[in-house]
Parts: structure tokens; C-alpha cells; sequence
């Protein structure tokens, strides 16, 4: 399964507009990628009991979240129109979240585990 194996994955990750969603994916450097990083430094932040710092974090919090949700819809919108082109008449239900999750995932603990590297062209 963490090859990525088509016989070895659930049936949530079958398919082949799937193995499209997770290569795309993989493919891009996002900022939703690196959230997790930012939510360590923003959970650590919460601790301090300095006004000035209590005052930004929570526009800071908002903006990750619409960064976030922009991103997702960002990767949606391109990997439907994507999915069109390379596997007419496949449904793309549910593949939007699918993407957007794995994108949000720390690249290292992907699974299936990335099969291509970013920046390469898929």
C-alpha cells in the first residue's frame, strides 16, 4: 500500500483519476504543505502572555485558514479540469477533498508514499 500498488489500496484511493489527484499533488510545492509547520509556532504563540503578540494571532489564524481553503479550491479547480482532459466521462466525485487533504499532509508521511518528485511534470 505505501508503494502505491493499484491492488493494494483501498478503494477510496482506486482509480485512476485518484492516482491523477495524489501525482498532481505531489507534483506542486503548496502552502497548505506547510501548515502544520505554522500550527506548531501558532500553538506555541498562544502560550505567551504578551498583548501585542495575543493581538495578530488570531487575524493570523484566520488568513491561514483562508489560504488554506483557497488552496483546496485552487487545486480542485484544476485537477477537475485536468481529470476532463486525460480521463473523459470518469467521475470526479470527491476527488476536490481528496487532493486537498493530501496536500495538507506532511510530504513525508504521504500514503501511498509519493511516487513523483515536485517540480516534475506528470
Amino acid at each position: 500500500m505505501r508503494r502505491g500498488e493499484e491492488w493494494a489500496l483501498p478503494a477510496k484511493d482506486q482509480g485512476p483519476v485518484k492516482a491523477l489527484a495524489r501525482n498532481y499533488v505531489d507534483s506542486h510545492r503548496r502552502p497548505s504543505e506547510f501548515y502544520m509547520y505554522g500550527l506548531v509556532v501558532l500553538v506555541l504563540l498562544l502560550f505567551l502572555r504578551n498583548t501585542v503578540v495575543q493581538t495578530f494571532l488570531a487575524p493570523v489564524l484566520i488568513l491561514v485558514v483562508v489560504v488554506i481553503l483557497l488552496d483546496g479550491f485552487l487545486i480542485g479547480r484544476r485537477l477537475k479540469a485536468l481529470a476532463a482532459e486525460r480521463f473523459p466521462g470518469q467521475s470526479t466525485r470527491g476527488v476536490t477533498v481528496y487532493a486537498a487533504m493530501r496536500a495538507m499532509q506532511l510530504r513525508k508521511i504521504r500514503v501511498p508514499k509519493p511516487i513523483v518528485k515536485p517540480g516534475d511534470k506528470i
